[in-house]
């Protein structure tokens, strides 16, 4: 099944902070690119061990992008 859920990066110091709105998870990286990806592989933990949320979001693509232009 796959989800769509919007994604904040954002810069924090040193680190990119990735943000899943919906769920709440947040996960970190060095690049943009590896903070999705920590976060994509987060949420997919987070729905694994969650089946009620999983219910509430069908049908679904992960991976919507949303930039703060002053975060970077």
């Amino acid at each position: 099944m796959t989800y769509k859920f919007t994604t904040i990066i954002s810069k924090e110091n040193k680190w990119y902070v990735a943000r899943c709105m919906e769920l709440g998870v947040v996960s970190q990286g060095k690049t943009i690119e590896e903070s999705q990806k920590n976060l994509k592989e987060a949420v997919e933990l987070y729905l694994e061990n969650e089946p009620q949320i999983k219910r509430n979001f069908s049908k679904t693509v992960l991976g919507t992008i949303s930039r703060a232009p002053s975060s970077f």
